[in-house]
């Protein structure tokens, strides 16, 4: 009896052909997934600076006597105002603030409002912070064009506004560049 040889498999050009198709599909996906990503990140830094505009009012009715948190790190928003209790903004959001550990892409910067606003007495859970009738705040994408490409802030308004170049300041309602 004659033996039958049976070669089951993939040749080598087989597999290359797969593999080859493999590399072109990832090559169309990839800078589809980069992008979901940075709107992801940016998504994320609009409900931060929501987070932000919500805990600047509830401090300032709480332990701001009316005025709102001015210091660059947001010392009064990110220490809990009495032992035991929840700070003003969550602990990834605090350690965000200006060029910490970035939250999804993006740091945050604290700061007062515009020249002439009234300083008000200090802090009354913190009594080394001080308050402003005017507060402004920004999010910065922490690699531009990687992680966001838009720039967010807010201010005492709770209105929040974005632009493809840095926020500098708020003023009467307009974005200054």
């Amino acid at each position: 009896m004659k033996k039958i040889q049976d070669n089951k498999g993939f040749t080598l050009i087989e597999l290359l052909i797969v593999v080859a198709i493999i590399g072109i599909i990832a090559a169309i996906a990839i800078p589809g997934l980069l992008r979901a990503r940075m709107s992801g990140n940016e998504a994320s830094a609009i409900g931060s600076i929501r987070t932000i505009s919500s805990a600047q009012a509830t401090y300032a009715s709480s332990c701001g006597g009316g005025g709102y948190d001015i210091s660059a790190a947001a010392t009064g928003l990110v220490t809990a105002p009495v032992a035991n209790t929840p700070a003003f903004v969550p602990a990834d959001l605090a350690l965000a603030f200006n060029g910490g550990t970035a939250k999804s892409g993006y740091t945050f910067t604290n700061a007062a409002g515009p020249a002439g606003a009234a300083v008000l007495a200090a802090d009354i859970c913190l009594s080394a912070v001080a308050t402003q009738t005017q507060f402004y705040a920004t999010a910065l994408p922490q690699t531009l064009g990687t992680t966001g490409t838009r720039f967010f802030a807010t201010n005492e308004s709770g209105v929040i506004r974005q632009d493809n170049a840095a926020i500098a300041t708020i003023a009467g309602g307009i974005a200054l560049q």
